[in-house]
């Protein structure tokens, strides 16, 4: 689990509050979340895209297009939204991916996989709603 959120897991959780606060049939377009929130275009415009091909948003396309949540936010847990956004997530290398060439002699492995777990288990006990309410 990261200790500090990416941009584009920011730039999301804002767009997904954003969005949850309209009316069920009311849009949100890149360009007005990027000027209300003072968000670079062109990184919300990728990020709301990958939120889309998750479907956790819904895009309609068109000159009246643009995006509103569709899956409900309060069935995703904090920890499957980062690791559907961002992949598995560990504090480090080896709680993730076994190709340490330390694994042999490492003399922290069982401590930091407990924090890791700790940390994997706050975030999942976590809903997404309760962070873009």
């Amino acid at each position: 689990i990261m200790l500090k959120l990416t941009r584009k897991l920011e730039y999301s959780l804002i767009a997904l509050s954003h969005m949850q606060k309209k009316d069920e049939n009311e849009l949100s377009t890149t360009k007005e979340i990027a000027e209300k929130f003072a968000i670079p275009q062109e990184i919300l415009a990728k990020t709301l895209q990958q939120l889309a091909k998750l479907e956790i948003i819904h895009a309609v396309q068109g000159p009246y297009g643009g995006y509103k949540v569709i899956e409900s936010l309060d069935k995703l847990s904090f920890l499957e939204f980062i690791e559907k956004m961002e992949g598995p997530q560990g504090l480090v290398e080896c709680t993730t991916d076994s190709d340490c060439s330390l694994v042999d002699v490492c003399n922290i492995r069982q401590p930091i996989k407990i924090i890791n777990n700790n940390l994997k288990t706050m975030f999942n006990n976590i809903l997404l709603s309760e962070i873009t309410q």
